[in-house]
């Protein structure tokens, strides 16, 4: 059977006329934006974390997390500079399952996309006004960006997606850094093609106009760890991995090489705690490479008020409903032991 149109959803303008972002928050993103990519230019030394839930579930927990990382960005600001994770779009490997805020903006409810348009960008607007943060998001839909462009700190491009013609040729016409995952089978040569894609020059369709992009020179890499043809995890962020990502580099004539690592995914094979280890290992490899050290701007934690994760309908509050991520304690640790270890 063909598919059914429920309705239009509102443009992005309409969106942004009923959410506006005022000149004092607009001021705030621009000076964040730029602290942001002197990080990736080379021109400052402080590490980024791009740190939160696997997914954004719930506004009050999430604004509750964001709250907390405000506090904890005070005490490691002269090393550290601090991107929350609010990922409002969830992928699934089947399709099945809850696919985020943007698709059930109440989780226990049913599919309701135009409210969870303006439930996201609701939430991301709340949270700069409130802790002065402008946050991550994955770029799920690359249409549905316009909803945030003039909000975001950084889009991650999965490792599902990362493959995909339109989401590489929107990442070119971004104007914030987008890091590319590598893809599910780890094939570094398909996450580089992205990369390359993303910085140069192209024109397109989007939202039914023609458009056209000047190249994000900020597009870099994300490690995210693989899986086998046998559905096995394996990591990709041990010394060789990096080493051997920072010589790919070198052979390649782009722009500003960086590299963001994924302590979670396969990287861990899911198991959250195993992140703790993963992080102070890629300082140390950070330590013993000047190369390895050039090229690491940060790490991507997934990270909540509560331990593990949760089925949904269990309501146990900053608990993720998705993947499992470290609990506050175990994370502002984390966050104060590698701003020691820098």
């Amino acid at each position: 059977m063909p598919m059914k149109l429920i309705r239009e959803l509102p443009r992005p303008s309409e969106i942004k006329e009923s959410y506006p972002l005022s000149p004092e928050l607009a001021e705030i993103k621009a000076r964040r934006d730029e602290e942001i990519k002197a990080i990736f230019r080379g021109d400052s030394d402080k590490f980024l974390l791009i740190i939160g839930p696997c997914s954004a579930d719930t506004e009050e927990p999430v604004l509750d997390y964001i709250t907390r990382l405000r506090e904890l960005q005070e005490k490691v600001k002269d090393k550290i500079f601090i991107i929350p994770r609010i990922y409002t779009g969830k992928p699934r490997t089947t399709g099945d399952g809850y696919k985020g805020m943007l698709h059930q903006p109440n989780p226990t409810g049913m599919p309701d996309l135009s409210s969870g348009i303006a439930a996201v960008r609701n939430l991301h607007i709340k949270a700069l006004a409130e802790t002065g943060f402008t946050a991550a998001d994955e770029m799920l839909y690359p249409e549905n960006y316009s909803y945030l462009d003039d909000i975001l700190a950084y889009v991650a491009v999965g490792a599902r997606s990362v493959e995909n013609q339109q989401h590489r040729l929107v990442s070119s016409g971004v104007s914030i850094p987008v890091g590319m995952k590598n893809p599910t089978s780890g094939d570094i040569s398909v996450m580089m093609n992205a990369i390359t894609a993303a910085q140069h020059p192209h024109a397109f369709i989007y939202r039914a106009s023609e458009a056209k992009s000047d190249g994000n020179p900020y597009a870099h890499a994300i490690l995210r760890g693989y899986v086998n043809d046998r559905g096995q995890s394996f990591p990709n962020y041990h010394y060789e991995d990096l080493y051997r990502l920072a010589q790919v580099y070198s052979e390649k004539n782009l722009l500003n090489p960086a590299l963001i690592v994924d302590t979670n995914h396969s990287n861990s094979g899911k198991q959250y705690l195993e992140q703790i280890r993963i992080a102070k290992e890629i300082l140390h490899s950070m330590r013993h490479s000047s190369d390895i050290k050039k090229l690491v701007k940060g790490l991507m934690i997934e990270s909540y008020i509560e331990d593990g994760c949760q089925k949904i309908g269990e309501a146990v509050y900053g608990k993720s409903i998705t993947d499992p991520c470290l609990g506050w304690e175990k994370s502002e640790r984390l966050v104060l032991d590698i701003a020691e270890l820098l």
